[in-house]
């Protein structure tokens, strides 16, 4: 820690962490131009996102093992460079299905980052303090969405969708020349931790069955999967049925990323007076009730854009705090096992959320009610498994 400030280190991990919403959010614009382009459907468009969010999910199965095995940093350089090679093969992608399995190519490498970060914070920071760092990197990942979707729709307006992804490549780069030369070994490679499918699998289905574990990551997930049903809606709620011309998409999905990450700043502030899994217990109930207002404006199309937003701009900034301290949580308990820990949770988080987007897109309805009717459902399942799951929990403060 003394050779890699504190600091750098928190950049970095964050970095690694946006490399999910960084590939979809700047994609977000293209949505529309590409099923013209391609002449396929809304449904052709969307496999694309769910292909991304599947190779995500798949791939960090991989990941999280061998990097228990073989330390952090080789398979993040892995992982990192084939998201730069299959970033620039989208860019020359000649067909929608090409594109579809670029971008699950694309996952596979992008997952790498995500995985690695959580647990270099496992690593490297005491249990009491890991939701103040979850929280930091979401301040830094919270770039992403802000400024991607800004960024992607005037690439879009004046270079076109292939430099979407070009420029992907580019920060792909950067980050992984920044994790290559910057950021710490937090793990030697042991030969504890058997690569074997039995063994791998052994410890997959331990995790399965600790109750509070899966509790928390399935609160995760399905609270990130309503997020992901409102990025795979948006930009044809927005752009096809509210007219928000493309080029100023981003300025809308921006607000919701800010109130994401406002609402994990508060995280600190908000420790000083409720323990984190009380935190956790107020964020579900405030997302599941705003999922429910989403339905109801979408359904009757009371308020039009506007009630639109403010429902969504609450369900999303509450998964600032569901995310830090349901992480936290659930992590705590797995030092030894940091990696596959975080594997589990990503695989898990990402599967329910290619069903989330693949469920937007397959209903055929020119409304926000698809996109509405399955943010209010990850609500009240998300409350649900609170409710069943977390009984007589462990605290961490």
């Amino acid at each position: 820690m003394s050779t890699f400030p504190r600091t750098q280190i928190i950049v970095i991990l964050g970095a690694l962490s946006a490399f999910g919403s960084l590939s979809i959010d700047m994609y977000l614009p293209s949505l529309p131009t590409l099923q013209h382009d391609f002449a396929t459907t809304q449904l052709g468009t969307q496999l694309t996102l769910a292909a991304f969010f599947i190779g995500f999910a798949l791939g960090q199965a991989f990941v999280g093992p061998l990097s228990d095995r073989f330390g952090r940093k080789p398979p993040l350089v892995i992982g990192l460079a084939l998201y730069v090679i299959s970033s620039l093969g989208c860019a020359f992608a000649p067909s929608i299905d090409a594109l579809t399995a670029l971008r699950f190519i694309q996952g596979l490498g992008a997952c790498s980052g995500v995985v690695i970060a959580r647990a270099v914070v496992r690593d490297l920071f005491p249990a009491q303090e890991t939701p103040h760092i979850f929280a930091s990197l979401i301040l830094v990942m919270g770039v992403a969405p802000v400024l991607a979707p800004l960024l992607g729709g005037y690439l879009l307006a004046f270079a076109g969708w292939q430099a979407i992804f070009w420029t992907l490549a580019c920060i792909g780069t950067v980050i992984l020349l920044a994790s290559a030369l910057r950021l710490p070994e937090s793990h030697q490679p042991t030969a504890e931790h058997s690569l074997a499918f039995g063994a791998v699998f052994a410890r997959y289905g331990k995790l399965l069955r600790e109750r509070h574990y899966l509790g928390y990551t399935l609160i995760t997930g399905i609270s990130f999967s309503g997020m992901f049903a409102y990025i795979a809606g948006s930009p044809f709620v927005f752009i096809e049925l509210y007219r928000v011309p493309a080029h100023d998409f981003g300025w809308f999905f921006g607000l919701n990323a800010l109130g994401l990450v406002g609402a994990s700043q508060f995280n600190r502030l908000l420790h000083r007076f409720i323990d984190t899994f009380g935190l956790l217990r107020i964020a579900v109930i405030v997302q599941t009730t705003a999922g429910v207002a989403l339905l109801l404006t979408g359904a009757t199309g009371a308020g039009g854009l506007t009630g639109v937003m403010i429902p969504l701009f609450v369900y999303i900034a509450s998964i600032g705090l569901i995310a830090p301290n349901a992480t936290a949580l659930a992590m705590a308990p797995h030092a030894r096992n940091a990696g596959s820990a975080s594997a589990l949770m990503g695989t898990l988080q990402f599967g329910i959320a290619a069903i989330a987007a693949v469920a937007v897109g397959s209903i055929h309805v020119h409304s926000a009610l698809p996109m509405s009717a399955v943010i209010a459902a990850c609500g009240v399942l998300a409350l649900s498994v609170m409710v069943i799951m977390l009984k007589n929990v462990p605290r961490l403060a």
